[in-house]
C-alpha cells in the first residue's frame, strides 16, 4: 500500500503539472470566461494574462493522463518506456513549474484553498484516497492480465512497440493506449516489481467526483448528472477488489463515466463557450484509444463541431481537430506496426501490406470468437446465430442484478423514443444537447447489444443509458413535485449507505494482513521454454496464462520467424 501511495503521488504531481502547462498553452490562444451561475460549481476562473483556472482539480489531472499516455505511446515508437522516459517527462514538468512559477504558484494555491476544501471536505479526500489506495494495492488480478495485459505492458516496458508482436500471440494485438500508461508508472527501472497503479487510482479520481453528489443530495438541487454519479458509485464499489489489474474495460468505463458526468455538468450550468466541450471531445478521441468499441462517444462531438462551424471559427476548428488527430496518432501507428492492420482485429479498412501482417483469416476469426464470446458461446461456428437465438440464452446466463440493469437500459431506449417525440410535439421542453447525451448512450448500449455484449466490455452503457434517460425526466417532468425530489434525494442516500455498508463487509471478509508495503504482484504461472533461433520463448504447461516473469510468452508454440537478427526487430508468420 505504501508503494501505492507515493507512486500516485508521483503520477498526480506530474499529470497536474503536465495538464497544467497544456491547458495554459490551449487557453492563451483561446481565452475562455466561464459563464457564472449560481449552481455554477466547475469552469474556468480568470487569472492575469487571460489564462484559465479549471475549478475543478480533476480537469488537470485528467488532462495530464491523457498528455503523458499519448507521450508514452509516442515514446514506445523508438524504445521501451521506462527510465528514460520518466526523466524526460520530471525535466518537462520541471520547466514548465520555472517558466511559469508565479502562475502555477498562484493556481496550486486556489486549487487548495478554502474554496475548494473545508476540513470535512479535505477528510473525505484524504479518506478517499487511502481507500482506493488501500484497495489498490490487493485484490483479485482480472483472468486476461495473466493471458496477455501483462506481457503487453511488458513488451512496452522492455522493447516499446516491436514489429508484428501479435504473430507471436494474438491477444497482444489488442493495442490499448491504457498499456503504454500503466508501462510509464510501473517503476520496474527501480528493481523491483512491476507496479500497476493507474486503474485505481483513476477510480480514486471518480470517487472525488462522486463525492459531489452529497453536496447537491443537501442543497436539495440533483441533476441529471447525478443520476450517472450514482451509477458510477456502484460500478466503483464492484470493482473495487478488481481495480489491481490493468484491465483496459476498467480505464475505457471509468473515463467514460468521467466525460459524460462532466459533459451534464456543462449543460446543467447552461455553459455557452465551446472550449470546455471541445476538451472533452479530445477524451473522448483518447478514450477510443483506450478501447475502441467506446467510438461511439464521439457522436457529442456534433455539439460543439455546430457551433464551431455555425460561427465560422476555422482557426480554433482546426487547433481542435489537431488535438485530436495528435491524440489518436500515436495509437494507431503502434496498431499497423503490432499487427499490419489499422485497427485490430477488424479487417474492413484494409491500407498495409507490410510482410508482418496478421493474416486476415487470422484476424477475422479473432473478432468473430470475440463476439460470440460476449454472446455466451465459445464456438465461433455459432457466430452466424440469429438475434432471436443467442438473446435469449445470453439474458438467462445474466446475474439478477444485471438483468435488472439491461432491462432498465432496453426500457430507456423506448422512453427516450417516446420523450423525444414529446420534445418536438411540445409536450415539455429540453434543449436538444440533452437528447444528444441520451441519444449517445442509447446508441452506445444498442451497438454494445448488438456487436459483443458481455457485461464487462460494456456495462457503462448499461448504467448510463438509464441514468440519462430517467435523469432526464426527472428532471424534466417529475422535479416540479416536491414530494418526488424528496423521494429521489432519500433513496440516494439509502443507496449510498447500502453500497458503503456492503464494501465494508466485503473488505472485513477478504481483510489479509498484508500488501502494506508493495503492491500485490503479477499472477505468474507455471512454464516450459522453447527456442527459436536460439532465443528462449515461453509456454504455459497447463492453459494459456503465462503472466509477467516468463517472458516472452504465448498460450501455444508461436508458428513465427524474426524479421531480423533478434525479438526487437519483430515477427512474421513462419511459412
Amino acid at each position: 500500500m505504501v508503494s501505492v501511495i507515493l507512486i500516485w503521488i508521483y503520477i498526480l504531481m506530474t499529470t497536474f503539472i503536465t495538464g497544467y502547462g497544456v491547458l495554459r498553452v490551449i487557453t492563451r490562444h483561446i481565452p475562455y470566461n466561464a459563464c457564472k451561475t449560481p449552481e455554477s460549481e466547475q469552469g474556468f476562473e480568470r487569472l492575469d494574462g487571460g489564462v484559465g483556472e479549471i475549478g475543478h482539480p480533476d480537469a488537470f489531472l485528467m488532462c495530464g493522463i491523457v498528455c503523458v499516455t499519448v507521450y508514452a505511446q509516442f515514446y514506445s515508437l523508438s524504445a521501451g518506456v521506462g527510465a528514460a522516459a520518466n526523466v524526460i517527462l520530471c525535466a518537462v514538468c520541471g520547466t514548465i513549474v520555472w517558466i511559469d512559477r508565479q502562475v502555477f504558484a498562484e493556481t496550486v494555491r486556489r486549487v487548495l484553498s478554502a474554496e475548494h476544501f473545508g476540513c470535512l471536505k479535505l477528510c473525505a479526500w484524504i479518506g478517499l484516497f487511502l481507500l482506493f489506495a488501500y484497495g489498490t494495492s490487493r485484490g483479485m488480478i482480472h483472468y486476461d492480465t495473466g493471458l496477455y495485459h501483462a506481457q503487453s505492458i511488458r513488451w512496452i516496458e522492455e522493447y516499446g512497440v516491436v514489429k508484428g508482436l501479435g504473430n507471436l500471440h494474438g491477444r497482444l494485438a489488442y493495442n490499448s493506449a491504457s498499456f503504454a500508461l500503466s508501462a510509464l508508472y510501473s517503476m520496474v527501472f527501480l528493481g523491483g516489481q512491476s507496479y500497476h497503479c493507474t486503474a485505481g487510482l483513476l477510480a480514486f479520481i471518480l470517487a472525488l467526483v462522486c463525492l459531489e453528489l452529497v453536496g447537491h443530495i443537501r442543497a436539495g438541487r440533483l441533476r441529471t448528472s447525478d443520476f450517472a454519479r450514482v451509477m458510477c458509485v456502484y460500478y466503483l464499489v464492484n470493482i473495487f477488489d478488481e481495480m489491481v489489474s490493468p484491465a483496459s474495460d476498467y480505464y475505457m468505463v471509468l473515463l467514460t463515466f468521467y466525460l459524460v458526468i462532466r459533459w451534464l455538468g456543462l449543460l446543467e450550468r447552461e455553459e455557452k463557450a465551446v472550449l470546455p466541450y471541445a476538451l472533452l471531445s479530445v477524451l473522448g478521441v483518447f478514450l477510443m484509444t483506450v478501447k475502441l468499441s467506446a467510438a461511439l462517444i464521439l457522436m457529442l462531438v456534433i455539439y460543439p463541431a455546430g457551433c464551431l462551424l455555425r460561427e465560422k471559427k476555422w482557426r480554433e476548428t482546426a487547433a481542435y481537430l489537431g488535438l485530436g488527430f495528435v491524440t489518436a496518432l500515436p495509437f494507431f501507428i503502434r496498431n499497423v506496426l503490432i499487427s499490419g492492420w489499422l485497427v485490430y482485429p477488424f479487417t474492413q479498412v484494409d491500407l498495409f501490406d507490410v510482410v508482418w501482417k496478421i493474416p486476415k483469416g487470422l484476424a477475422d476469426y479473432d473478432a468473430r470468437e470475440i463476439q460470440v464470446w460476449g454472446r455466451g458461446y465459445t464456438d465461433v461456428l455459432q457466430f452466424d446465430l440469429p438475434v432471436y437465438q443467442w438473446l435469449p440464452g445470453w439474458f438467462r446466463g445474466l446475474a439478477g442484478s444485471d438483468k435488472a440493469f439491461v432491462l432498465a437500459a432496453a426500457a430507456s431506449v423506448l422512453v427516450l423514443l417516446v420523450y423525444a417525440a414529446g420534445m418536438v410535439l411540445g409536450w415539455w421542453q429540453r434543449r436538444w444537447e440533452f437528447l444528444l447525451v441520451q441519444g449517445m448512450a442509447a446508441a452506445s448500449f444498442l451497438f454494445w447489444l448488438g456487436t459483443s455484449p458481455l457485461m464487462r466490455y460494456g456495462c457503462v452503457y448499461v448504467y448510463l443509458t438509464s441514468a440519462v434517460v430517467f435523469g432526464g425526466m426527472y428532471e424534466t417532468v417529475l422535479r416540479k413535485w416536491k414530494a418526488v425530489e424528496r423521494a429521489v434525494s432519500v433513496l440516494m442516500v439509502l443507496f449510498l449507505f447500502y453500497k458503503g455498508f456492503a464494501l465494508g463487509r466485503e473488505m472485513a471478509e477478504s481483510y489479509v494482513n498484508d500488501y502494506w508495503i508493495f503492491q500485490k504482484d503479477y499472477e505468474n504461472y507455471e512454464t516450459y521454454s522453447y527456442e527459436i533461433k536460439g532465443i528462449p520463448f515461453y509456454c504455459p504447461t497447463e492453459g494459456d496464462r503465462a503472466g509477467y516473469e516468463s517472458f516472452p510468452s504465448s498460450p501455444t508454440q508461436a508458428q513465427i520467424q524474426f524479421l531480423g537478427e533478434g525479438i526487437e526487430d519483430g515477427f512474421c508468420i513462419s511459412e
